[in-house]
């Protein structure tokens, strides 16, 4: 039997094909830590189980497609407290933030169609716009200058009649990049003098380290009508199972388009919404304790790489993921190495290659992904871990090309 060329196009994912490799590690008695995927371990607050625990009805039914109306008015409160006016029928909820995706690139791109990304960038972005023919052309940025964007003539250049939309997320995954007020508002005048939207993923909006100013796209008036703003309750509250997303425009129209998507797929689940409403209730507190945890987690593992002689990383300013580029060729078999032949008293780390992250051919070799989603204490052993593993693993390639 044959496949589309759709879905044989599609890539697997890099942050998951490496598994069998930890489950093995596993199955010898290692225990692995796992700085590979955006996990995290901070507790879910308890008010979405409690919500969950105590709805009661006889029928559980179909919710609305645009999702419950309580859930859209406790985030019109939630964009009020970030200085960002959204009415009731200008968000819809989503089966997380990766319908999100893909129900903005279906609405604002045709087959053939290409959005400009940053790159590296969130893999999935490869996968929802290959599954609707829609191509990724990236915008190249170097771990050197911290991942931040070439010039707007560089940007402009990329742009071709086909070109629909700018799609990038900030804080940035994989990068941990935070961009400037004036990298934002560049992008904005791209967007204006080109007819393109922007599809602003912010599902990280929350975690921005060393108080740094963070804007968002949702704060620029001038192109209110052409910004589509991700969102999702995953990583925000640690609520990933829950798969709670949305999308929020101002542009009614394209608010009208998606519904169309919505109603095809009948309605995102009326219990994870239940317990949305009490996520978004979350006091502002609580953000600040999960904000200082990751600055301390990020320190702690930037503080050991930076012992690495070679390593290339700039100190992320947000979200809690780390990319560092190697003094190495694969950081693809430098990972398997890890969990195949390197321990440090029955333990050793598993980490994610980053070449998945671009789609340029050829970047990222060298380069790995860390999420510092552990506790302090784990994360401590981790990072040592790590820093024994990256070392002995070259000084194994060193003496290799001399013998040869």
């Amino acid at each position: 039997m044959n496949f589309s060329n759709r879905v044989i196009s599609m890539q697997s994912s890099p942050i998951r094909k490496l598994v069998p490799y930890a489950t093995a590690a596993k199955e010898r008695g290692l225990k692995v830590y796992h700085l590979n995927i955006g996990q995290p371990d901070i507790k879910t607050p308890k008010n979405f189980f409690d919500a969950v625990n105590n709805f009661n009805s006889d029928v559980l039914e179909y919710a609305v497609s645009q999702g419950l109306p309580e859930l859209i008015d406790e985030m019109t409160n939630y964009y009020s407290k970030y200085n960002m006016d959204f009415k009731k029928d200008e968000i819809l909820i989503t089966n997380g933030g990766s319908e999100s995706l893909l129900f903005a690139m279906m609405a604002t791109c045709d087959p053939e169609d290409n959005i400009l990304v940053p790159e590296p960038f969130y893999t999935n972005y490869n996968g929802f716009s290959s599954c609707i023919n829609v191509c990724i052309k990236p915008i190249t940025t170097h771990p050197e200058e911290g991942f931040h964007l070439p010039k707007k003539e560089d940007i402009v250049s990329k742009i071709d009649k086909n070109t629909k939309a700018i799609l990038l997320s900030n804080p940035g995954n994989p990068t941990g990049c935070v961009y400037t007020k004036e990298e934002v508002y560049m992008l904005s005048d791209i967007a204006i003098e080109n007819n393109l939207w922007i599809i602003a993923d912010e599902v990280y909006r929350e975690f921005v380290y060393d108080g740094l100013d963070y804007i968002s796209f949702g704060n620029i008036d001038k192109i209110k009508d052409r910004v589509i703003i991700v969102d999702s309750v995953s990583k925000r509250y640690s609520a990933c199972g829950a798969r709670i997303g949305s999308l929020a425009c101002k542009n009614k129209d394209f608010i009208s388009q998606v519904l169309k998507l919505c109603q095809g797929r009948l309605c995102v689940s009326t219990l994870d919404q239940i317990g949305a409403i009490q996520l978004y209730k979350t006091p502002q507190s609580y953000f600040m304790e999960v904000n200082e945890e990751y600055k301390k987690r990020r320190d702690v593992l930037y503080s050991e790489l930076m012992k690495v002689e070679g390593v290339i990383c700039e100190k992320p300013k947000g979200a809690f993921y780390i990319l560092a580029k190697l003094p190495i060729e694969n950081a693809e078999d430098f990972v398997i190495w890890m969990l195949n032949e390197f321990e440090v008293d029955g333990e050793t780390v598993m980490v994610c290659p980053a070449e998945g992250f671009y789609a340029t051919k050829g970047l990222g070799k060298s380069e790995i992904r860390l999420a510092y989603i552990l506790n302090e204490n784990d994360l401590k052993k981790a990072a040592s871990i790590l820093k024994q593993g990256i070392e002995k693993y070259i000084e194994i390639k060193n003496n290799l090309a001399t013998n040869i």
